[in-house]
């Protein structure tokens, strides 16, 4: 005989569950008593907000690959949760959220903080389910395990009553750990068709992105595209699939991408795309957010062979000259281990973009007194390769983006979905999974005050993260659309921020604050010494908005467009 909450210690437990994140609810205390006696090895982690909870468990999924874990009580925990799930289901990320419910007798009578959290969940989630029967848990938690690791990944939602945490009953344990399904590999015929199209094309691209990537499958597709001398680029905020040192990384397309490569990339005849769904973001063909315009829709010029675990994305948007369902990893071997002749004609496109690459890293000149490209490559050069960099959602991130390059998998965390207050949760959570690995967050004065409350959470737990803060005194990709569409007015984007240092102190960080290019370095060295987690406040010039343009480059532009439009 156990409880439901023992029953359910007991199926996370089996099924891998390292860490568990939460924000203490009465709900499930008894869940949480219940891991702390069964399980003492798994570590549950008491956060500030739900959302850095779920948060944190989203980048431990996207990073290792296997379900993260999040508790939270009901309404409004489960609605500050929503935020996590989101992300979980746009990035892809295996996520398990368990809600606590109010007690079943209490159910449809609108009962304190309860709702319908199925219904709350559904458009977000790849299954969401609530269990009325503690005998039940077992199989709930294994299809929600094998659910959310089967096809492409994603968040499962579960919901369990209080008095279903709490009820005894006599039930066998599962007897293994979920086992996921998997597509199978390419067939002989696919096989051939993608190398005769290959073969035909003059100026071929392959495009690499998702969550689900190996160090097998990564290692696949390099040695593919490497042997027949084919440019690859990655998909917005999965710039780690391939090193960077290699000659067939060319770049990344989405938010903020190169526009040298976007052009070349329109002239493309043949795209091979693995592990993406081709979102508007990882189609923008120009502009800051134009998307669904670097290929035509609905028959692109292109021939396009796209490649996804299951077949919800594929002719979606864009319907291609052969949509396959294979299983990445076992994609990736296949097109390594075919036996097809390098073409010089694609060597030499390869590296024509590769040349668009080198050029886009040649630091330009930054406004104000930090340079923010080379504070970019000084940090590339003193980190080990292995290092993990996290960032949020702003325009302060196209300065990691274009300036820090990465080596090894799994060593950049952002969101795709544009959740802004990413970074911080998600550093924390890379720090817990890999304690040995150094961890830097990359974050906005704006996107750091929706989430800093979870620094204390850090210096709680000895998640030792530094946190690298651009501190503008704007929501920066705002102001950008205030430039471009409401002829420079402003509103509400205006920042009065609080004295970040003192901030970072009174959580029991350390902190320091940086004006100057020479400044950072010795602050930097401090922060990796300091045995704590640490922030680094840069006091930006605004004009530094981008790295791309200034404030003043994009009023240049209004202007000459107001005048160009008069004259005619």
């Amino acid at each position: 005989m156990r409880t439901g909450a023992e029953i359910l210690a007991d199926e996370l437990a089996l099924n891998g569950a390292g860490i568990v994140y939460h924000v203490p609810g009465e709900s499930f205390l008894v869940a949480l008593d219940a891991l702390s006696t069964r399980h003492p090895d798994i570590r549950t982690i008491s956060c500030r907000h739900e959302n850095g909870a779920a948060q944190m468990a989203e980048a431990h999924g996207k990073l290792t690959g296997r379900p993260g874990v999040a508790f939270v009580t009901r309404s409004p925990g489960a609605t500050n949760a929503v935020n996590g799930v989101h992300t979980a289901f746009q990035d892809s990320s295996p996520m398990v959220l368990i809600v606590g419910q109010v007690k079943r007798s209490i159910l449809e009578r609108e009962a304190f903080m309860s709702y319908d959290f199925r219904t709350m969940f559904a458009p977000m989630a790849k299954w969401v389910a609530q269990i009325d029967d503690a005998a039940r848990i077992p199989e709930f938690v294994q299809r929600a395990w094998a659910t959310a690791l089967s096809g492409r990944k994603g968040p499962v939602v579960l919901v369990v009553p209080e008095d279903v945490m709490e009820e005894r009953t006599e039930v066998a344990s599962s007897v293994r750990p979920a086992r996921p399904s998997h597509a199978g590999t390419p067939a002989a015929e696919d096989l051939e068709r993608i190398f005769s199209m290959l073969a035909e094309a003059e100026k071929p691209l392959v495009i690499v992105g998702g969550s689900d990537w190996s160090e097998a499958a990564r290692e696949s597709i390099q040695q593919f595209a490497t042997a027949l001398g084919l440019p690859v680029v990655t998909t917005f905020r999965r710039r780690d699939i391939i090193d960077h040192r290699l000659d067939c990384y060319v770049g990344e397309i989405g938010i903020g991408s190169n526009p040298a490569l976007l052009a070349n990339i329109r002239e493309t005849d043949f795209i091979l795309t693995l592990n993406d769904a081709l979102s508007d973001v990882n189609t923008i063909g120009a502009g800051y957010m134009e998307g669904f315009t670097l290929f035509s829709i609905p028959h692109p010029r292109q021939k396009i062979v796209h490649v996804m675990a299951d077949d919800g994305d594929l002719n979606r948007v864009f319907q291609v000259d052969l949509a396959l369902v294979a299983d990445n990893e076992s994609c990736a071997r296949a097109l390594a281990e075919y036996p097809a002749t390098p073409r010089s004609k694609h060597r030499e496109w390869s590296a024509k973009l590769r040349a668009t690459l080198m050029e886009e890293r040649v630091p330009q000149p930054c406004p104000g007194k930090i340079d923010l490209p080379g504070v970019m490559n000084w940090l590339r050069v003193r980190l080990p390769d292995e290092a993990i960099v996290t960032n949020g959602v702003g325009a302060y991130a196209t300065w990691s983006q274009r300036y820090f390059p990465h080596y090894r998998l799994h060593t950049q965390l952002g969101p795709i979905s544009g959740s802004m207050g990413y970074s911080l949760p998600a550093a924390i959570s890379a720090k817990l999974t890999h304690p040995e690995r150094v961890v830097v967050d990359f974050v906005g004065d704006g996107c750091f005050q929706m989430s800093s409350e979870e620094l204390a959470t850090a210096v709680q737990y000895g998640a030792n993260v530094i946190i690298v803060l651009y501190n503008n005194g704007l929501y920066g990709t705002i102001r950008i659309h205030e430039e471009n569409r409401l002829e420079g007015r402003a509103n509400g984007t205006d920042l009065v921020n609080p004295d970040f240092l003192m901030l970072a102190r009174a959580y029991g960080a350390h902190g320091e604050r940086v004006t100057t290019t020479e400044e950072f370095a010795p602050a930097f060295e401090r922060c990796l010494a300091a045995g704590k987690p640490a922030l680094i406040e840069m006091v930006i010039d605004p004009e530094a908005i981008h790295c791309r343009y200034s404030l003043s480059d994009l009023r240049a532009r209004r202007e000459a467009k107001a005048r160009a439009k008069g004259e005619t």
